[in-house]
């Protein structure tokens, strides 16, 4: 039998390993650990689902050589006293699924967090800010203490049951700061040349080697590129992979530093998918070592070619393992239409700095994975469940609760899926959020629910159905401003741009600075049109997640006028007139304007229904207007709380 993608399925020998396949799961934080940086119960189902769906090598994150070198607040730290327990637990699930287990060893170097224990910050040389000695330069005993932890850990960690290792040399941690001309400036055998910059990261191999053993998959991840001033180049990038190559079996070719390029390191909706891939592509031209490339990697089909054409020998994702753990396991049967394509908003990175949980916007099980096991359990009594509404949130209720057994009934008053996700349509940088409507809908039709589109969900309807469960998910309707002029032709709601972007002229003024105003700002401009955001609040885009909203004024910088504190008094068919806060009026020409300033639940509707059935559940806008991850997570739990 011929599989679907034959070189992406096909084992690759790695050392004294032959990994399954070409999909390798990226090393990913769990944030859950204990205090004293040893993996729970809940970091080890996280890393585990990504076994269990199909991945070759699942990466554990981040094991921090020496306590000194964590650079997050609760990080897997070698020297806690239960570390080799953990590990091996994390080892164990992770081979029960046939994925090999690999550890990830890293150091923070300067950008380690201090302590009273710790209070000096120590890099590859001395640096100052304001005149302030902030980086003092590693002493070569310290230097000798952190390639000695090396070892442990990798001895450790092949105790404990893992197959592999990945040192971290990228990303701006502690051997990529030894390795850029930008932030060593020593002038000893560990400074000046490729080499000698080179060196730290070289012994760390070796002493790791020497206690693993000859065969023993080695891996490292180096940056290509590090976008930093006086970084070093691509060509001494590739000289560099040419130092490592008799010493490791795979190489991963990333990029970015610490600062600065975050968007590089983990690459936005705004670019191209295997935007990286072209650096793995030359770096495999001059190495003879596995090359593995990581980067906006989603589709099979690419990720396919990748390896045909020997641009890569594997593939390496993270969030897209997140969206969904299994798309190998998807891939390599046949059922790749029923992929959840990660759409890159950044969501599962900044859950962490608001909460300090990882989740993802589309799946809901992650962050819960420990406790799902419990939860997720097949109904005792199949009930008769009916969704009024076809938005994500009913989507995702509707396909749990007829996984668990329940007989579900989705309507929808439109005459499409995807509620407010429809509004995504045409616009290339959410075009997988757009996607997800099919997904979904093609996954309730493989678990049974029968999908009534154009038919409304009322009280005299429900008492037709007769359901045991209803559950409201008919989400939210656009706040219109009452404005002069707001029903004029000129007009048009963020809502219906997709049915009536035709009639959107050059020139256009956008009501509302929110994250739908901005993200269509940047649409229009994309298509060449002058796009003016009206704000009445004194920043933008105030409600996008702070892992993403910089990335997006970034973007609004390069093509859009922002104009805040500023109230819409009128519209006519030339413009809008506004008036700022001191009473001044200013008016903008424009052709066409956007209605962006909102929506509300449509609270009338859900009032009508509560009292149907005993049994009601409200989920998503109509509840609370939301994000769509608040409308999947909501979702996915009413089916699972139906008893």
């Amino acid at each position: 039998m011929r599989r679907k993608f034959p070189n992406l399925s096909a084992p690759l020998k790695v050392g004294n390993v032959t990994l399954k396949n070409r999909i390798i799961s990226a090393p990913m934080t769990f944030p859950v650990l204990t205090a004293d940086g040893c993996l729970t119960p809940e970091a080890i189902a996280f890393y585990e689902l990504r076994a269990k769906g199909g991945a070759a090598v699942v990466t554990v994150s981040e094991l921090i050589v020496r306590s000194a070198g964590k650079y997050y607040p609760i990080q897997v730290l070698i020297d806690a006293p239960n570390a080799k327990d953990s590990l091996a637990a994390a080892a164990r699930a992770i081979k029960r699924h046939g994925a090999v287990a690999s550890m990830e060893l890293s150091h923070g170097g300067k950008y380690s967090l201090t302590n009273p224990e710790n209070p000096v910050n120590y890099g590859p040389s001395d640096e100052y800010s304001d005149g302030i000695h902030t980086v003092r330069e590693m002493p070569e005993d310290m230097i000798r203490e952190i390639i000695d932890a090396y070892a442990r850990a990798a001895f450790l960690c092949k105790e404990a049951g893992f197959e592999m290792l990945l040192i971290h040399a990228g990303h701006g941690w502690l051997l990529q700061q030894f390795l850029s001309p930008a932030t060593n400036k020593r002038t000893d055998e560990y400074g000046g040349s490729l080499e000698k910059r080179a060196r730290l990261t070289l012994e760390v191999i070796d002493t790791v080697r020497s206690v693993v053993g000859p065969g023993f998959p080695l891996e490292v991840r180096m940056s290509a590129e590090e976008y930093t001033d006086d970084g070093y180049s691509f060509d001494e990038a590739v000289a560099f992979a040419k130092l490592l190559e008799h010493k490791i079996d795979l190489l991963q070719v990333s990029t970015g530093s610490h600062k600065g390029s975050f968007d590089k390191t983990h690459p936005s909706s705004f670019m191209e998918r295997g935007v990286n891939v072209h650096y793995a592509e030359e770096i495999k031209r001059n190495v003879s070592v596995p090359v593995s490339t990581i980067g906006a990697l989603n589709e099979p089909e690419m990720m396919e070619d990748i390896i045909a054409s020997g641009k890569a020998d594997a593939v390496v994702m993270a969030r897209a393992l997140l969206a969904d753990p299994y798309l190998p396991k998807k891939a390599f049967t046949g059922r790749d239409d029923e992929i959840v394509r990660c759409f890159r908003c950044y969501t599962c990175m900044a859950e962490r700095m608001t909460t300090g949980l990882r989740i993802c916007a589309l799946n809901p099980v992650i962050g819960s994975e420990y406790e799902i096991n419990f939860l997720q359990t097949p109904a005792l009594r199949p009930k008769k469940i009916l969704v009024a509404g076809g938005g994500p949130g009913g989507m995702q209720a509707a396909i749990t609760a007829a996984g668990r057994g329940h007989n579900v009934i989705l309507c929808e008053k439109g005459s499409k899926l995807g509620g407010a996700l429809n509004a995504a349509k045409g616009v290339p940088f959410k075009k997988d959020l757009f996607r997800f409507i099919e997904t979904k809908a093609l996954l309730m039709e493989k678990a049974g629910v029968d999908v009534r589109l154009n038919t409304e969900v009322t009280p005299d309807f429900v008492e037709i159905v007769k359901p045991d469960v209803l559950i409201i998910a008919v989400g939210a309707e656009p706040i219109i401003p009452s404005l002069p002029g707001i029903d004029s032709p000129n007009v048009i709601p963020a809502n219906d741009l997709p049915e009536k972007y035709a009639l959107v002229g050059h020139k256009v003024v956008i009501l509302g600075g929110g994250l739908v105003g901005c993200e269509t700002a940047v649409h229009m401009a994309q298509e060449g049109k002058e796009v003016t955001v009206i704000e009445l609040l004194d920043s933008v885009c105030p409600d996008a997640n702070p892992r993403y909203r910089p990335l997006l004024l970034e973007q609004l910088e390069k093509n859009v006028t922002c104009r805040t504190n500023l109230r819409g008094v009128r519209i006519t068919d030339k413009g809008i007139e506004c008036s700022d806060a001191d009473g001044n009026e200013i008016f903008f020409d424009a052709s066409t304007i956007i209605c962006a300033v909102g929506q509300k639940p449509l609270s009338s509707v859900v009032e009508n229904l509560r009292d149907c059935v005993p049994d009601v559940i409200e989920i998503g806008d109509c509840r609370k207007v939301g994000s769509v991850t608040d409308a999947v997570f909501q979702g996915y739990w009413a089916g699972v709380d139906i008893f």
